[in-house]
C-alpha cells in the first residue's frame, strides 16, 4: 500500500514522505476534516512498545500543544491508529537547516546570527514554559524562503528520558554530534544542554564542520566529554573574535560554564548584533571639521570691546596696532557646531595664540585653557592672560594668571570641573592635576614708621627691666 492510500484515524490522508530520523518518519498529509495541509510525524514501532514511554509522550505532547510561538512548529493533534502513534503539526514549506548547511555553509556572520537568534527565541520560550527540547540539531530546525526559523520535535526526546539505559542507547544516539557532555554520560538533559546544542549548531553554520568527530558513538561521546573545546576562528578566520568567545563559552564542558537558558544566549547574540550594526553605521559618518583660528580684525578698524566692565566702560587700546583677539572666558569662541565643548578646547590650534602672547605656564602640566566657561566667581580655571587680569580687576582674575579661589585638592578636579563647565579638560580620558602657579610677593626692603616706633618701645621696655632688676638687687644687698 502506498502512502497516498493510507488514511490515519479516518481523517489524515498521507500524501508523500518528507523525511525520516531515528525516532519518527515525517509525511506530508491532508486533514480531510478541515481541508488543510499538515505534517504527520509517525513514531517508529521500536518506541511504541514501552507503555511508560507512551504515557510520558502523551503528556509531553499536551505540553507542546500549549506552546504558541512564531519560531516553534505548532502541534495540532496527537493520535493512535492501531499500533501506529502519530503527531499532527503545521506544515512548513521549507528545508531543514542541515540540508542548507551542506549546500551553502559556511554562512556569513549576519546570516548565522539571524538564524541563531530565532532558534534561541523559540527554545527560550519553551524553557520559560518549563520544557526542555533535549534534541536540538539542524535536522529539527526548519527554514522557509526568507530564513524564518521553525523548531520542531519538542517532546519526543524529553519523553525518552524515562527509558531504561539499555533502551536509551539504542534510541537516543540518533544525534550524538549535538549532545551535551552530561547527556553523553547518561544524565537527564536540562536547559543548559539545549544551550550547548545551539552552540554547536551555530558553530556548524559558521564553519560548515562539526566540532567533534569519532569513529563510533562511544568515541564521539568521549570527545564531547574530554576533548578541548575548539575555536570557530580556527576553521573560519573571518568570524570576529568576540563572537568566537561567545560560542566557546556556550560549548563549555560544565553546565555552569554556559548560559543557563536559550533566552540568555539570545540576548547576548542580539546585543552583539546591535553593536556590529552600530559600528557599521559609524564607519560612514564623516569626521568632524577641523576648527579654524579666530580671525583678527583689520588694523584700520577700531578694536571691539572684549568684555564690558561693571561700569560699562571699555579698556582703551595700548597701541595703534590691535592685539590679537583672545577668546573670552564668559563667551565661547566661534567653533564648528558639530564639536562638543571638550573637543573644541582639545583641538584649539596653537597658531591662534601669537608668540608674544604665550602664557607664562607654557612649560607646565597644562597648556590649554577653556573658552566656554564662566569664571566670575573664580570657578572654572585654566590659564587667564595677564592682559585680562589687568584690564578687568573686578572679574576675579589676577595678573599672575590665577583666578579667584581654586580647589586645593587636585583629586577633586573631575567633580569641580565637569565637562562643559569651563574647567580644564585634557585630550586624554583622564584629568591631569592642575598645579596653581601663585606669584610670591616681593620682599619689602624699606622700614616703615610703625616698625620704627615699635622697635623704640621694645628697646625702652628692655632698659626699664634691666634698671628694675639692678634696683632690686641693690636693695637685697
Amino acid at each position: 500500500m502506498s502512502a497516498q492510500d493510507t488514511i490515519l484515524s479516518g481523517r489524515y490522508r498521507l500524501i508523500s514522505q518528507q523525511g525520516s530520523g531515528g525516532m519518527a518518519v515525517v509525511y506530508k498529509a491532508q486533514d480531510l476534516r478541515l481541508g488543510r495541509i499538515v505534517a504527520i510525524k509517525i513514531l517508529r514501532p521500536s518506541l511504541t512498545t514501552d507503555p511508560s514511554f507512551l504515557q510520558r509522550f502523551q503528556q509531553e505532547a499536551r505540553n507542546v500543544a500549549n506552546l504558541a510561538h512564531p519560531n516553534i512548529v505548532t502541534l495540532h493533534d496527537f493520535g493512535q491508529d492501531g499500533n501506529t502513534y502519530y503527531m499532527v503539526m503545521e506544515f512548513i514549506d521549507g528545508q531543514d537547516l542541515k540540508k542548507i548547511i551542506r549546500s551553502s555553509a559556511p554562512f556569513t556572520v549576519e546570516r548565522a546570527l539571524h538564524i541563531g537568534i530565532q532558534i534561541c527565541a523559540g527554545i527560550g520560550y519553551a524553557h520559560r514554559a518549563g520544557l526542555v527540547h533535549a534534541d536540538v540539531k539542524p535536522q529539527n530546525i526548519l527554514l522557509t524562503g526568507n530564513d524564518s526559523v521553525k523548531v520542531t520535535d519538542f517532546g519526543i526526546a524529553q519523553a525518552l528520558s524515562i527509558v531504561q539505559n539499555q533502551e536509551k542507547q539504542s534510541v537516543v544516539w540518533g544525534s550524538p554530534h549535538y549532545f551535551a557532555p552530561e547527556q553523553a554520560t547518561g544524565e537527564p538533559p536540562n536547559t543548559s544542554s539545549d544551550v550547548y546544542a545551539i552552540g554547536i549548531v551555530i558553530f556548524e553554520m559558521l564553519t560548515g564542520k562539526l566540532p567533534y568527530s569519532g569513529a563510533d558513538q562511544q568515541e564521539l561521546a568521549m570527545a564531547h566529554i574530554r576533548e578541548q573545546v575548539p575555536h570557530v576562528v580556527d576553521y573560519n578566520p573571518n568570524v570576529p573574535v568576540h563572537l568566537d568567545r561567545i560560542i566557546y563559552k556556550v560549548m563549555g564542558k560544565e553546565p555552569s560554564q554556559r548560559y543557563r537558558t536559550a533566552d540568555q544566549l539570545g540576548r547576548i547574540l542580539i546585543s552583539y548584533q546591535k553593536q556590529g550594526q552600530d559600528v557599521t553605521q559609524n564607519q560612514g559618518t564623516p569626521p568632524p571639521a577641523t576648527p579654524q583660528p579666530v580671525a583678527k580684525p583689520p588694523s584700520n578698524q577700531p578694536i571691539p570691546a572684549l568684555r564690558p566692565t561693571a561700569t560699562g566702560n571699555t579698556p582703551p587700546p595700548t597701541s595703534t596696532t590691535p592685539p590679537p583677539i583672545q577668546p573670552s572666558l564668559s563667551q565661547p569662541a566661534q567653533q564648528p557646531v558639530s564639536q562638543t565643548p571638550s573637543k573644541q578646547m582639545a583641538a584649539q590650534p596653537s597658531s591662534a595664540v601669537p608668540a608674544q602672547a604665550t602664557p607664562p605656564y607654557a612649560n607646565q602640566a597644562y597648556q590649554q585653557y577653556s573658552n566656554t566657561g564662566q569664571n566670575n566667581a573664580g570657578q572654572g580655571g585654566g590659564y587667564v592672560p595677564p592682559a585680562y587680569a589687568q584690564n578687568y580687576p573686578n572679574q576675579g582674575y589676577s595678573a599672575s594668571g590665577t583666578s579667584g579661589q581654586r580647589p586645593t585638592n587636585n583629586n577633586a578636579l573631575p567633580n569641580a570641573y565637569p565637562p562643559g563647565s569651563g574647567g580644564y579638560q585634557s585630550e586624554s580620558s583622564s584629568v591631569r592635576p592642575i598645579t596653581p602657579a601663585y606669584t610670591v610677593a616681593p620682599r619689602q626692603n624699606s622700614i616703615d614708621l610703625v616698625s620704627i616706633i615699635l622697635a623704640i618701645i621694645a628697646f625702652v621696655a628692655v632698659i626699664g627691666l634691666v634698671l628694675l632688676w639692678l634696683a632690686v638687687y641693690n636693695a637685697w644687698r
